[in-house]
């Protein structure tokens, strides 16, 4: 029968699956049934990925249409949880769900929003690297309204993350996440990073073409990735030894080439290389204005770093009169002291880590580091500049990238550091080229890296630390991960709670440490868009603890293995089903930096199927039903859900006293968000945007860089000695102390103020060889080490209930089992395709062997989150997980409170003629 052409419309929507998004797109509905998906085509002059979208956008008609899918509110029958328990979910109306979880929210309202050990009674996980957000329409301004709200019950984000990346390179360079100026480097170094799976198809547009261009990018990791398959040269690394490879290079740079060849004048202006440091460890300050000193070399004498007219020694020990302040303002000498600068300290530091002494830890010939610190070197272009935008800046092409687990738990600290230092070293830090900052997080405004920019202490940028100093630091957290209490660089901004402990709030569960609140239970826990019961580690440990949780309401696409625990489940408004305005361009995460910046709706194609509604509806419903409308309404008035409504270019506020429909408070945003976009020359409402997907205005490629605004406001770069992070370490400690808190000592061993380099993997082995000791086994049996890595077809595994996910993924090796090194399982009998068990002291799970010639013969791979036992069609892949593997362990756990996906385990062909249930791991 021939169709109507009137009844075929494309409609401009947009998918964030992924922190690599947003990607653009448009849907082909037909008779009302989105039945294709295409690039944006009128965004290729906008988007840097020229418009294109990749798989998991393409995937978004069969998602929306899954058999699968809860289309209904349903609530739990079984009083009785557990994971052989069924739920007896049955369903029910939007009411009584809704009445269900208002009666919940009213009794923790007349109780009280926190407990007796100060903890919020309601708790939220929300997955996906913070991209729920993008999915939740103004659910923000009910939880802003609805105030103390415990979001730190990690389900794998942050701790699991580029972590250290994140709290360090935001510290330093407001760099949240991290990139190489992908479109003008010439040189990359890449620990791990797989952008060619994680880097969306940005990443993956942006760096195939630097590679046609000439670029050369040296893959440093133990197994092949998809990024080392297309990259120059592939280097494996023994796992966790990354700290070893990249300090070795510094040493080259620093001992091996001519001092000149460095970018001096950068060092010596533009970071703290020439502040003055005391016998004590901390700056050699002015007496009178409390100001770090540095030895002018042309009066010759030390003087406070900003006085104007100075020519600052890089190197040299001098003695100077000045003071030396310690923690806690101690006074540790004044009058005449003695002071080396911080980079005649960096310089003696890493005098012992030569590539000779690198090569015994990470397994790298120590030719092969210096050939790569040399090449580094010889692309640098120290001392050239380029112009862009009419501005005349540094031009250093070369990059070093992390990836994850270099980037978090122990070592992670040492390598971001060291990284970061590479590019101080040539002058490539926050300049074409160089090693760039991509978005902030953890400081406001989030949207404007570069206002975010502001002067604080002794020259530096000013950063937000949680307090250490006895007067305001306290030993009663506001949320369980207590991230407040222990993380200083976590900070207390909107990300901040991700990103503490989250695994904390777990283990805590069982056994508090001494000297916290005793870690309690949420009255009411909300969870969307994540899965811990698979994606955090312990996985057996989480679904126990689950098991205890009093009310548990889940936002559900399908079925899975947490929303099994829970008491309600709300269908969720899919992807192509739901509405929502949100910022794009700018600078964002990873490689998302566009010349283009403004914004762009998701928005309903066809009708949201079943009884699935709109998180905005459901939000403004809670509102209302829980007497917090008017609170609700102010604060998506003031910018909870993205957009200010009141800016110097219009006042579109809602009025606060009346419930207003979904398209009424969208409308309004959007009217706001053009206004600010134009100045107020266009206001659009939301038939515009729905027509037109997106609006952008330009955004300068000059202002990727973040270095002229710290020059402008004359300020350095927080390199290369850390003393104010040994100075909070310090005062840490003490507090901690103070209340006989000693549990966490090991962890203030790491605010050092030039990190040491060492095998961190050995941390990982003296857990294993605690675990076996009391039962007799050895350390040689369990010879592999056990890694995870990026898939871009299943991203967080949000999508494994999907056919066509799994067909596309199918074709990319490593998705059907395990990763071996070819000859290695050859000795040992195991053969492609074959059954082998894999098995830590106390757990073991099962797969197939997958065999590769790229990888190291010590090393096992698995990729990504399985191991379902629950979610449709993922449950049946016999796919296993590494999570099941990996304890929660205080030990594992670094001073930012991360840990990291690695395990030693044994290897075994063949399957137990009846797998034992899973023990839960102790640490």
């Amino acid at each position: 029968m021939k169709q109507d052409a009137q009844d075929v419309r494309k409609v401009p929507t947009y998918c964030y699956q992924c922190v690599a998004g947003p990607d653009l797109l448009t849907v082909k509905v037909e008779q009302g049934v989105a039945t294709e998906v295409e690039p944006n085509f009128c965004a290729a002059e906008v988007h840097p990925g020229n418009g294109k979208v990749c798989v998991k956008a393409f995937g978004l008609v069969q998602k929306t249409y899954n058999p699968n899918r809860v289309l209904t509110p349903m609530k739990r029958t079984n009083p009785k949880k557990g994971r052989t328990e069924d739920p007896g979910f049955v369903p029910i109306s939007w009411d009584e769900a809704l009445d269900l979880i208002t009666e919940r929210l009213e009794r923790v309202r007349t109780e009280g929003l926190t407990d007796a050990s100060g903890y919020p009674r309601v708790a939220m996980s929300l997955g996906g690297g913070g991209t729920p957000q993008s999915y939740m329409g103004t659910m923000p301004a009910f939880l802003s309204a609805w105030g103390s709200v415990d979001f730190g019950f990690g389900s794998g984000q942050g701790v699991k993350c580029y972590h250290s990346e994140h709290l360090y390179g935001e510290f330093w360079h407001r760099g949240f996440t991290v990139s190489p100026d992908t479109p003008m480097t010439n040189y990359l170094i890449s620990c791990g990073a797989n952008v060619e799976a994680s880097g969306g198809v940005v990443g993956v547009a942006r760096h195939s073409k630097a590679r046609v261009r000439g670029m050369k990018r040296v893959q440093v990791e133990p197994h092949l990735s998809i990024t080392g398959a297309c990259s120059a040269e592939w280097v494996p690394i023994k796992p966790k030894t990354d700290p070893a490879f990249l300090f070795a290079l510094m040493h080259v740079l620093l001992h091996e080439a001519p001092r000149e060849r460095l970018d001096v004048a950068f060092l010596a202006r533009s970071t703290a290389s020439p502040y003055l440091v005391g016998d004590g460890g901390y700056y050699l300050r002015d007496a009178a204005t409390g100001k770090p000193l540095v030895f002018d070399a042309i009066r010759q004498q030390a003087v406070p770093f900003d006085t104007p007219g100075i020519e600052e020694t890089l190197e040299g020990e001098f003695v100077v009169e000045a003071v030396e302040h310690g923690p806690d303002g101690d006074v540790l000498g004044s009058g005449a002291l003695r002071g080396q600068t911080s980079f005649s300290k960096l310089v003696t530091h890493m005098a012992t880590f030569s590539p000779e002494w690198a090569e015994n830890l990470c397994d790298v010939p120590a030719a092969t580091m210096r050939r790569i610190a040399n090449e580094f070197l010889d692309h640098a272009c120290v001392g050239q500049t380029v112009e862009i935008d009419g501005k005349v800046l540094p031009f250093r092409p070369v990059a070093v990238s992390l990836g994850k687990t270099v980037t978090n738990g122990w070592g992670a600290y040492e390598c971001v550091w060291a990284r970061t230092m590479l590019a101080a070293l040539v002058g490539g830090l926050e300049v074409p080229g160089g090693t760039l900052g991509t978005t902030v997080r953890l400081h406001r405004p989030m949207s404007q890296r570069h206002e975010s920019v502001k002067p604080g202490p002794d020259g530096f940028m000013w950063s937000h630390l949680n307090p250490t100093d006895k007067a305001h630091w306290s030993p009663s957290p506001n949320i369980r991960n207590a991230y407040r209490t222990m993380v200083p660089l976590a900070t207390d901004g909107p990300w901040s709670q991700a990103l503490g402990p989250t695994h904390f709030s777990w283990m805590f569960l069982d056994e508090t440490p001494k000297g916290l609140p005793r870690v309690t239970l949420p009255d009411v826990w909300f969870v969307y868009r994540t899965n811990p019961a698979i994606s955090f580690w312990d996985t057996d440990g989480i679904t126990d603890k689950m098991t205890r949780f009093p009310f548990v309401v889940a936002f559900a696409y399908t079925r899975d293995e947490t929303n099994h625990f829970a008491d309600v489940l709300l269908p969720d408004a899919t992807d192509l089903e739901s509405l929502q305005l949100i910022r794009v361009g700018g600078t964002k995460f990873i490689e998302q930096f566009w010349t283009q910046q403004g914004f762009a709706l998701r928005q309903p194609v066809i009708e949201a199927r079943g009884q699935a509604r709109d998180f905005t509806e459901i939000a403004t419903e809670l509102a209302r039903r829980t007497g917090l409308l008017e609170k609700y309404n102010a604060a998506i008035n003031k910018g909870a859900a993205g957009m200010p409504l009141k800016t110097e270019f219009g006042d579109f506020s809602l009025t606060t006293n009346v419930a207003h429909t979904r398209e009424q408070i969208w409308d309004a945003i959007g009217r706001s968000a053009s206004a600010e976009l134009t100045e107020g020359a266009e206001v659009h409402g939301l038939d515009w945007w729905k027509e037109h997907g997106l609006a952008t205005k330009p955004f300068p490629q000059s202002d990727w860089y973040l270095y002229p605004t710290l020059a402008k406001q004359k300020l350095r770069f927080e390199l290369p000695y850390q003393e104010r992070l040994q100075r909070v370490g310090a005062e840490l400690g003490r507090r901690l102390h103070e209340h006989d808190m000693h549990w966490w000592d090991e962890q203030l061993h790491e605010y050092q103020a030039l990190p040491v380099a060492k095998d961190f993997s050995e941390l990982w082995t003296a857990e294993l060889s605690k675990a076996i000791a009391p039962k007799g086994g050895k350390v040689a049996d369990f010879p592999f080490w056990m890694l995870t890595a990026r898939s871009m077809q299943y991203a967080w595994g949000g999508n494994v209930g999907m056919q066509m996910i799994k067909e596309v993924a199918s074709n990319i090796a490593g998705h059907r089992g395990v990763i071996i090194n070819t000859s290695r399982a050859r000795q040992m009998g195991i053969e492609d395709g074959d059954d082998v068990q894999i098995s830590t002291p106390i757990r073991r799970v099962y797969g197939k062997a997958v065999l590769r010639q790229g990888i190291r013969p010590d090393t096992l791979l698995l990729i990504g989150q399985f191991d379902h036992w629950v979610t449709p069609f993922a449950k049946d892949q016999g796919m296993p997980s590494m999570n099941a593997l990996v304890p929660m362990s205080m030990a594992l756990t670094d001073s930012t409170g991360s840990g990291a996906d690695i395990v030693r385990v044994s290897l075994a062909k063949g399957r137990a003629s009846q797998a034992k249930p899973r023990q839960r791991a102790h640490a």
